[in-house]
């Protein structure tokens, strides 16, 4: 994206650097990400956008689809696995390889619409691998759950009106991409928040609004897009999360899909920009997958 762009490699390496100090990193069973296909992405975007993301990549120098959302040469390869993570990540837990998977990748993808890449992300990597699992293993209901600090317009825009998904969200509202807060159909559980907002907020939003919605909607899998820059610390918003709120979180979900989705559970790296609260964060947030607490 650029030497001075939050949307960084040092993200992930706060991620790994965290996730072996705690110690967690030893309990975790590693895979490496395979390049996503046309015939995937497509199943979330439009030809002509998949087409325009592969023309546009720069064989030098960088490229800028939006004033946010650039291409280095590098870039379209890391799309690629960020989106294949996913894939890779749905066919793991639907054989039974695993009981759920968190993807640590970059470029996110919330922001990526049908036909067009904005806010750092390309394609849609948590609408991606839903798809695949609607439509290459054959689940008939699948949710996506969004707490993001910004409003994943891109996966609504793909998601709505789908009657076989469910996308229930919170984000802080106004605030970029200043959306959200009128749903554009009934599978969609938007929750906006205003700045300054807290854990406890937040948390009473998914026990009455999300947790409801969920139930009534009785999914067979759920997919996370895991954005941490809600984080009380990172200053590209102004929301008031901490560590525990993400755990909490991660373990409310767990818990219901025990009960409902036979625990089934792909998870999303999407925001989270101060590099000391992300690696702790998604640390908890892991830890709370693994059930290591």
């Amino acid at each position: 994206m650029g030497s001075h762009h939050p949307e960084c490699p040092d993200r992930l390496c706060a991620i790994q650097d965290r996730l072996i100090a705690s110690g967690l990193d030893m309990c975790l069973a590693h895979h490496d990400a395979p390049l996503a296909g046309v015939e995937a992405l497509e199943r979330a975007h439009s030809a002509a956008h998949v087409r325009q993301v592969f023309e546009q990549a720069p064989a030098s120098g960088i490229v800028h689809l939006d004033p946010d959302t650039a291409m280095c040469p590098g870039t379209l390869r890391a799309a690629l696995r960020a989106a294949g993570a996913g894939i890779h990540a749905t066919d793991l837990v639907l054989s039974g390889q695993a009981s759920n998977a968190f993807c640590a990748v970059r470029p996110p993808g919330h922001h990526a619409e049908f036909g067009r890449a904005m806010g750092f992300c390309f394609f849609n990597n948590i609408a991606v691998a839903a798809r695949h699992a609607l439509e290459v293993h054959g689940l008939e209901r699948v949710a996506i759950i969004d707490f993001d600090v910004h409003h994943g317009n891109g996966t609504e825009n793909i998601v709505a009106g789908d009657e076989r998904m469910l996308m229930v969200s919170i984000f802080q509202h106004p605030f970029y991409p200043y959306s959200g807060d009128k749903p554009l159909a009934d599978n969609l559980c938007n929750v906006p928040l205003p700045a300054g907002t807290r854990g406890e907020a937040f948390r009473e939003a998914v026990s009455t609004r999300w947790l409801p919605r969920l139930q009534e909607f009785a999914p067979q899998m759920l997919f996370i897009s895991a954005g941490f820059d809600a984080h009380y610390e990172d200053d590209m918003a102004s929301l008031g999360l901490v560590e525990a709120d993400y755990a909490w979180v991660t373990t409310q979900l767990l818990k219901f899909a025990q009960v409902h989705c036979q625990g089934r559970i792909v998870s999303m790296l999407e925001g989270g920009y101060a590099l000391s609260a992300l690696g702790r964060s998604v640390t908890e947030h892991v830890r709370a997958l693994a059930e290591l607490g």
